[in-house]
């Protein structure tokens, strides 16, 4: 049986359900790749989290939508750190399991992306979130 967004809300107090990037398509294809195992992190610029109303805290669970904003899975963070866009590493970027997870790879396609979403920098600081697969829906 799925269960709808209420239903998990209310099974994970406090959680907040969002969809990853910028459009359906990728939403999907990311949230795909976490119910997969390969995409166990995930990062944003700082200042787009100061932004939001509502942040990832460490032991918090968050819904994942797909790009139909589809609840499909549930996430628990395991940490959060800052760092900026040239000090990712080739691991962090294996661990945000997109493309060839090559750190080449992250590179360009973030680039991409903070650009999309109207900033970007070598230098822009990045809020790194590492997290577990707790519930496929």
């Amino acid at each position: 049986m799925t269960m709808t967004l209420e239903q998990l809300q209310d099974k994970y107090p406090g959680a907040f359900a969002d969809a990853f990037g910028d459009s359906p398509a990728l939403a999907s294809e990311l949230a795909t790749l976490i119910i997969a195992g390969k995409k166990v992190a995930t990062c944003g610029s700082l200042q787009s989290w100061q932004d939001q109303d509502i942040l990832p805290q460490p032991g918090g669970y968050s819904i994942v939508l797909n790009g139909e904003q589809q609840p499909v899975c549930v996430i628990r963070t395991t940490g959060l750190f800052l760092t900026r866009f040239d000090r990712v590493t080739p691991e962090m970027a294996m661990l945000e399991g997109e493309g060839d997870l090559s750190l080449d790879y992250w590179r360009q396609e973030h680039q991409r992306y903070f650009e999309r979403t109207g900033y970007f920098h070598t230098e822009m600081e990045l809020i790194f979130e590492t997290f577990q697969l707790v519930e496929v829906v």
